[in-house]
């Protein structure tokens, strides 16, 4: 079912060089092993996403990241779909509207955090601020220091609210980029995704890059690493991230709660 302990921690950031990995690269896999293992995935990660909901002690956030068309919505729709939707909490960050741009960068994440029980997934996140801000024109250059060290105290805040976070950066080339965008001009039903700002994105493929690369070395932490994922190849991005969520939720070593019984099989009998 999952993947390998040894293949999960091959995808580890490297804070030395965290986006130099070959974003093609298939671990000796096949496509038919994947759809095999997360058909048989599936359930057992529903069972304890069940379990997490119920016991209501812990919360795991699945932080998705990576350049346009990396399959952040893909990942949603093939791997988060196993899941209970009344366990899920889900929210996808775009620019800041007129209000949030006069609040603190963090509030909106702040704010859209899972409780205990849930899992959390933010499509997007607390890093655009970092990354996008800048080149929007949202911060200047000089607010970004500052910002990464309110962002990393964010995170520091995490452990004692038992909440679990997984951060996956999905890595693309900008050779397959080109070949999605390419598919989403050729195809009605894709389209609709396309925005004038993912030509200028990817015109700037290598600089965001790069600045993707000096933003995971700085904030990869024991308490919140990066995972890099290579995303040329759907089904395996598909695996690897079903496969840390796994192993994420074995961790937890949930259980049904044992909870005292609020009535008898014989109090209900004698309702009637």
């Amino acid at each position: 079912m999952r993947l390998p302990d040894a293949i999960l921690d091959a995808c580890l950031c490297d804070p030395q060089a965290p986006l130099t990995q070959d974003p093609a690269r298939d671990f000796g896999l096949g496509k038919d092993a994947a759809q095999l293992a997360m058909a048989g995935l599936r359930p057992w990660l529903n069972e304890q996403q069940r379990m997490l909901w119920a016991s209501r002690r812990a919360a795991l956030l699945l932080v998705l990241q990576g350049p346009d068309c990396a399959g952040k919505d893909g990942v949603i729709r093939k791997v988060v779909n196993a899941f209970d939707p009344q366990g899920i909490s889900l929210h996808s960050f775009h620019q800041p509207d007129e209000q949030e741009r006069y609040q603190h960068f963090l509030l909106r994440y702040r704010q859209r955090l899972p409780q205990p029980g849930l899992l959390g997934v933010f499509n997007r996140s607390h890093y655009e601020a970092l990354i996008c801000d800048p080149l929007d024109g949202l911060c200047s250059e000089a607010d970004v220091p500052q910002r990464l060290q309110e962002l990393l105290a964010f995170e520091g805040e995490w452990p004692a609210r038992q909440l679990h976070p997984l951060k996956c950066y999905l890595q693309i080339s900008r050779e397959e980029q080109k070949r999605r965008l390419l598919s989403r001009l050729e195809r009605p039903e894709k389209r609709w995704k396309l925005h004038a700002s993912d030509l200028q994105a990817y015109r700037e493929f290598d600089l965001r890059q790069q600045r993707w690369s000096e933003l995971l070395a700085a904030s990869h932490t024991p308490q919140a690493p990066w995972y890099v994922l290579p995303s040329d190849l759907r089904w395996l991005r598909d695996w690897l991230v079903a496969s840390l969520l796994a192993r994420e939720l074995e961790r937890l070593q949930l259980a049904w709660p044992d909870n005292p019984l609020p009535f008898s099989a014989s109090d209900l009998d004698a309702a009637e």
